[in-house]
């Protein structure tokens, strides 16, 4: 991936969104990310990656009931909630 600071992207934009048809550009202040530039391809098959994990969600909490699960029932027994703990040999 391309990284390019903040006034090289803003002295350089149109060749920067010509390369971005090809790979994401990641733009930096002061040598940390705070943007990437794609292509509106790429950032259509991302929202629709997201519109489609998030569907998938909520038809495994349609499945499931989660609204009620009953998180004490679930995980008795898991949990050694004696004061010292469990002992370690190391």
């Amino acid at each position: 991936m391309k990284r390019v600071s903040v006034a090289e992207a803003k002295n350089h934009l149109p060749a920067l969104i010509h390369a971005a048809d090809g790979e994401p550009i990641e733009i930096l202040r002061r040598g940390k990310p705070v943007a990437v530039l794609v292509s509106s391809a790429a950032f259509e098959r991302l929202q629709q990656r997201a519109e489609g994990s998030w569907a998938a969600l909520e038809r495994f909490r349609a499945a499931h009931a989660l609204e009620s699960l009953d998180a004490e029932r679930v995980f008795v027994g898991v949990r050694d909630k004696t004061p010292t703990g469990r002992s370690i040999k190391w």
